[in-house]
């Protein structure tokens, strides 16, 4: 009788939740309607873009050709190497400055742009969307814009690396700010403290290791950013890396990969390991 009870119970529930069992049918139209979007844009990409598979597998060989065109690895002179190397700390230089600038600026807008910090909603929306207006706009791009504003040189490429982050900064120090748990908050209001000390001493304590990691992990990858944005005459490495291809020196330009890589990995190594002073290694 127990089991026969637990059988109509069961087929009772079903025909009472049916409805959210089997989705609604505008939820069903709209998954339907975002697959057959998504595969219609992969067709065209594939058609439009003139997608050859056979070309790809032919171009491995010239592939292998600039790979023993590049080996081994030579700057040509000593003089020539010290001057990439020079070019190399440039570009480091230009990434860890236009970084650390654009995380000091885009501090308060992270607080603007937060709902639990304001409320109002002009606010909040005129924050969120310069800051995506912004975001959405290339470092080269900016490379390019700043180039025409202050000139040739690294300055632009530290304004454009600058530029670009403050949307991103924004973005991601709002969203921290916004998942931050509220009883931090409600213990400084409780006892009688103001908005800026709910700021200051319920907030920021809470998402300040987040943001030093955020702004760790942009340091490691701006340096790549600031290598492509020198092709444009910002400044650093990437503007000798465009030169030797352009000459079709081969061994120059993988030399120049090399040092790009080292100092990546080495930024990398050495952003991982404050990371982890930072926040503290997870457990496994």
């Amino acid at each position: 009788m127990s089991l026969a009870m637990s059988a109509t119970e069961r087929d009772d529930l079903v025909n009472r939740h049916q409805g959210a069992i089997d989705g609604s049918r505008k939820t069903r139209l709209i998954t339907i309607g975002v697959i057959a979007a998504l595969l219609g844009l992969f067709l065209y990409g594939l058609t439009t873009l003139e997608v050859s598979f056979w070309k790809l597998i032919a171009g491995f060989g010239n592939l292998g050709t600039f790979v023993v065109l590049m080996l081994p690895p030579d700057p040509g002179s000593l003089a020539r190497a010290i001057i990439f190397v020079k070019a190399l700390f440039e570009t480091i230089a230009i990434a860890f400055l236009g970084t650390i600038l654009a995380a000091i600026f885009a501090f308060p807008l992270g607080f603007l742009a937060a709902k639990n910090v304001v409320a109002n909603r002009i606010v909040h929306f005129l924050a969120r969307r310069s800051m995506d207006t912004v975001r959405g706009v290339d470092p080269l791009i900016w490379a390019l814009i700043w180039v025409n504003v202050v000139g040739l040189g690294p300055f632009a490429g530290m304004l454009a690396i600058m530029t670009s982050d403050l949307g991103a900064f924004g973005k991601l120090y709002s969203e921290a700010i916004e998942s931050a748990d509220r009883k931090p908050v409600e213990g400084v209001t409780s006892v009688g403290g103001g908005k800026a000390h709910e700021i200051r001493f319920g907030l920021i304590p809470q998402v300040l290791p987040v943001i030093a990691s955020q702004v760790l992990y942009y340091i490691e990858s701006n340096t790549r950013s600031s290598t492509i944005i020198g092709i444009v005459g910002a400044g650093g490495i990437g503007l000798y890396l465009a030169e030797t291809i352009r000459t079709l020196e081969w061994q120059q330009t993988s030399f120049l990969i090399l040092l790009i890589l080292v100092a990546v990995s080495a930024i990398d190594f050495l952003s991982g390991k404050l990371r982890f002073a930072i926040i503290g290694k997870r457990a496994v």
